[in-house]
């Protein structure tokens, strides 16, 4: 049984799973060694990035990630505004500090290795950490997993750790079958079962407040991303793409045409908000995964049209809103994937959109059966999207594709709340389907850059 802050944890851009993963499978490394007692043996450090990591994980910043998390930076609490500066420094001196403590020689080229030919057959986002000691001699190895949403797998240690969690909350459930069960033996909404699970691990209020500042950093990200108190914004997103932001013009645009007789006016400022969440993400902003990072932009936004647009939104809807939300997350985490890399983007803008619809109907007044409904309209048309960035960077069709899945969800929350609940496509029987039409895809479509728009477009 997961948590609520597992499946929304801050984090930077621009991928969870090929940044936040590795900057803290570094970390992890790096940690151990100092628990071991082999901090100050260690000279060097080897990286080999595997798979879809090795793939685009020069366009997904992987290897800065790497770099952050030997330095001893969680992804949490790490400033992106140090990030740069740091890494400049690392290169001028070749001097990298373990932990802030243990200066070693590091060449970010020499030392990190991007070998996309090869995949590991535990997952395709693999990464392995090699400690040498002065006369080479290897003083420690460790291979780590990223599987999506910023989690990290170190060879076979989750599912002990799963069964241990499970057994502790009062209302566990795997699968949407058994979360519509327990909330009609219960009576309880979707959003106060998963409360009640929470409070296994942290007091009500505490709960509150981390839900809270989980909504307070992602509005920061909508201003950030909207250009406000943000110079950077007017500047490219990273990359040889020079893609320009979009969504401080279109925000300015917005709010001159206040007013206006235009009934679509809502669905622009939904753009608007999704799209300065993955903007901020690709040029490395702090932003929230929700499931995962290239998925970022699509809670937030529905969020935000809750906020703005539904005359009854308040804070407690918020946290409703969040919990209902984490609730499907954690169906798809446990059920299929919400990697990228293994199901396509299916299983990130696809799971985000199944989320948010479920989120929305629920504060906006459904029934479980009616939230169940809308998460399933959600992914049944989403099913097949692929992962397909142009050069390996999360941008292009990214920060569109997270507009379009938040106004289809916003939709597939209105089609369930038309009905009663009773629907012939339950989410367990899309959740499968997705899983199975991930497995079925092809690996040049699911975040590798081989296939699709990453081969159609041209690089500028």
């Amino acid at each position: 049984m997961l948590s609520a802050f597992d499946i929304f944890k801050i984090g930077i851009g621009p991928s969870s799973s090929h940044t936040v993963g590795p900057m803290r499978a570094a970390l992890m490394f790096a940690q151990s060694l100092e628990q071991r007692g082999l901090l100050a043996q260690v000279a060097r450090l080897h990286v080999d990035l595997f798979g879809s990591l090795g793939a685009t994980g020069h366009g997904h910043a992987t290897d800065q990630g790497v770099i952050l998390g030997l330095f001893g930076d969680a992804p949490d609490t790490v400033r992106p505004e140090t990030v740069q500066p740091r890494l400049e420094a690392l290169r001028r001196t070749g001097q990298l500090s373990l932990l802030g403590t243990t200066p070693i020689t590091f060449d970010r080229v020499r030392d990190i290795a991007f070998r996309g030919e090869e995949s590991l057959p535990e997952h395709p986002n693999a990464m392995r950490f090699t400690a040498f000691a002065a006369d080479g001699a290897v003083r420690a190895e460790a291979t780590y997993f990223s599987v999506g949403g910023g989690f990290v797998v170190e060879g076979g240690q989750a599912v002990a750790q799963t069964v241990a969690t499970a057994a502790a909350v009062p209302h566990p459930f795997t699968t949407g079958d058994e979360l519509m069960a327990q909330c009609a033996v219960t009576g309880l909404s979707v959003a106060e079962l998963v409360m009640r699970n929470e409070c296994v691990w942290r007091p009500e209020a505490e709960v509150r407040a981390g839900l809270l500042r989980i909504w307070g950093v992602m509005q920061q990200c909508v201003q950030r991303g909207f250009g406000i108190d943000n110079p950077l914004a007017a500047q490219s997103l990273p990359g040889p793409l020079r893609m320009r932001r979009r969504a401080p013009e279109l925000n300015r645009e917005l709010l001159a045409q206040a007013g206006a007789a235009d009934p679509l006016a809502v669905m622009d400022w939904v753009n608007a908000f999704a799209m300065a969440v993955n903007e901020e993400n690709a040029a490395g902003g702090r932003v929230v995964t929700a499931p995962t990072n290239g998925a970022a932009g699509v809670v937030p936004a529905v969020m935000h049209y809750y906020q703005r647009f539904v005359p009854q939104a308040s804070d407690e809807g918020i946290v409703d809103f969040l919990l209902t939300a984490a609730a499907i997350g954690m169906l798809y985490k446990a059920n299929a994937s919400i990697s990228g890399a293994e199901v396509g983007c299916q299983g990130e803008v696809g799971v985000a959109c199944s989320m948010a619809a479920g989120a929305l109907a629920a504060v906006l007044g459904a029934t479980p059966a009616q939230v169940e409904n809308a998460a399933e309209i959600g992914m049944e048309h989403n099913l097949g999207l692929t992962c397909d960035p142009v050069g390996g960077m999360v941008q292009i069709p990214c920060v569109e594709r997270n507009a379009m899945g938040a106004v289809k969800a916003i939709n597939a929350a209105r089609m369930a709340l038309r009905g009663d609940g009773s629907h012939y496509v339950s989410l367990d029987a899309v959740i499968r389907t997705m899983k199975q039409t991930g497995e079925d895809m092809k690996s040049t479509y699911k975040e590798t850059s081989l296939g699709g728009l990453a081969v159609n477009v041209v690089e500028c």
